[in-house]
């Protein structure tokens, strides 16, 4: 089963992080990331660029509005993804302990779903589709 583990940060992470030594940062994070691969668990995972350089869409309206970033309160911003495969929730926590976030730095981890979360709608065209978009995608 697939998690998602969400790196946010809270306000005071940037505080926090001013007298952070990048380079040490850099190399604390790839030896997670590098142990997570040699373990087979790190199925996807990507830094992301500052909220100022994204944008928004609210379907609020009748029309969609794109507002660009910065938006939203700090913690709300996300700053990086990791999607790990592992065997259970458990095992997910236990990756998301080990990584080397410091203070004002929170990781959501939510299970990314699949097709035994709609077998309900096992015969639907599109629940049909994406069985083969994950194969063609190498993600099945």
């Amino acid at each position: 089963m697939k998690y998602m583990l969400v790196m946010r940060q809270k306000s005071t992470a940037q505080d926090t992080s001013a007298d952070t030594d990048m380079e040490s940062m850099i190399n604390a994070m790839g030896k997670f990331n590098e142990a997570m691969m040699s373990a087979g668990v790190l199925a996807a995972g990507e830094g992301l660029a500052d909220a100022s350089e994204g944008f928004v869409v609210d379907y609020d309206g009748e029309e969609p509005v794109i507002t660009d970033g910065p938006y939203g309160e700090i913690h709300e911003l996300f700053n990086g993804f990791w999607i790990l495969d592992v065997s259970s929730k458990d095992e997910a926590a236990e990756w998301a302990r080990r990584a080397p976030m410091g203070p004002g730095v929170v990781l959501e981890v939510r299970r990314v779903t699949d097709e035994s979360d709609f077998e309900e709608f096992a015969d639907n065209e599109y629940i049909q589709k994406e069985k083969g978009w994950r194969e063609e995608l190498g993600t099945a």
